[in-house]
């Protein structure tokens, strides 16, 4: 039998929580390169948060994967058929190459990745869009100064853990906040925070307060909803806070209110502001060498929560980052 390519395509714009109804999964004839293209075959999909948004209809910073489109997706493979000057087969690369067995590309964002340094999966985690997205929006917003309070929400997962290690490596203290006493366990014995408060366990504002005495200076936002209202009274003046995610609300089905506590934005001078990996683009090689150099030094750690099932499995997977089902960076195994 012919191999094919297995696909994953939009087949609705969900509503909610993302259901296997929300894809159609199916075989395709094997795509071949054009003049100046290149053909990957797939070995892991990164899973993000930001694919619930890609989904959706309304304005957002990237346009919306397209009803019958292919899912849009983080991907790093092997070059198996070149017409590109700078990809050769055999080369393990990386790119938005979508939720796909195999992907053409022209060479636009996509880069060729040593595995000698780090396995694959980790050059779409720690090394890639969740490792930059740490470094800047922690080193360009957050500004983080030696023995500040640095917060950050969703502390286990692929962001969050890399936030706080990188705000220990510039002096700073690193306060989480996951959910449940295996993650919090996980962000501090693993991960080095100074501390971790466990969300699900009825008492956030209270054992924040506690975790820091002397107030917040930087709240990494990853979340929103309830906990971005009890993170902004502990705020410290002119505190920072670099807004990377608001996963609370991905998957709701209407417009959730905004914070409650938004007086202590003007009461405390804070500076929020929302940001995108994409607005760094001309900066990429930078957190790469930084991130790089940490891990070198055994200053950063990283885990890839990597996952089986191929293709098919792609819609469950997905879910799991919305329910809390994953620690560390989510990676679908093609």
């Amino acid at each position: 039998m012919t191999e094919q390519n297995r696909v994953v395509r939009l087949a609705r714009r969900p509503v909610g929580l993302v259901s296997n109804d929300d894809f159609t999964i199916a075989d395709e004839p094997i795509p071949e390169p054009g003049e100046g293209e290149f053909r990957v075959r797939i070995a892991c999909i990164s899973l993000d948060p930001a694919m619930r948004g890609w989904m959706n209809a309304g304005k957002s910073y990237a346009p919306p994967v397209s009803i019958g489109g292919i899912m849009r997706a983080f991907a790093a493979g092997e070059v198996e058929v070149s017409n590109h000057p700078l990809f050769k087969p055999g080369d393990k690369v990386t790119g938005l190459f979508g939720a796909q067995k195999y992907a053409i590309s022209d060479g636009q964002g996509a880069l060729v990745v040593d595995t000698d340094k780090a396995p694959l999966e980790r050059w779409i985690g720690g090394f890639g869009m969740p490792g930059t997205t740490a470094y800047f929006g922690l080193i360009d917003i957050g500004r983080p100064k030696k023995g500040e309070t640095v917060v950050v929400s969703a502390a286990a997962g692929a962001v969050g853990s890399m936030v706080g290690q990188i705000a220990k490596i510039q002096g700073a203290r690193a306060v989480g906040i996951a959910g449940g006493p295996e993650k919090c366990r996980v962000v501090t014995e693993e991960y080095g925070f100074d501390a971790c408060v466990d969300y699900k366990a009825g008492n956030l504002g209270g054992e924040l307060a506690a975790a820091c005495p002397d107030g917040i200076d930087v709240y990494f936002e990853n979340v929103g909803g309830e906990i971005l209202d009890t993170v902004l009274p502990l705020m410290n003046t002119f505190g920072r806070i670099p807004l990377c995610g608001l996963i609370s609300a991905y998957s709701a089905s209407e417009p959730l209110p905004g914070p409650k506590n938004l007086r202590s934005v003007l009461v405390n001078r804070l500076t929020v502001r929302g940001f995108v990996i994409f607005d760094f683009a001309d900066r990429y090689e930078e957190a790469a060498t930084a991130l790089a150099m940490w891990a070198g030094e055994g200053r950063l750690k990283f885990r890839e929560d990597v996952r089986e099932g191929g293709i098919d499995a792609f819609p469950e997977t997905l879910r799991l980052l919305y329910t809390g089902g994953n620690v560390g960076k989510l990676v679908l195994k093609v």
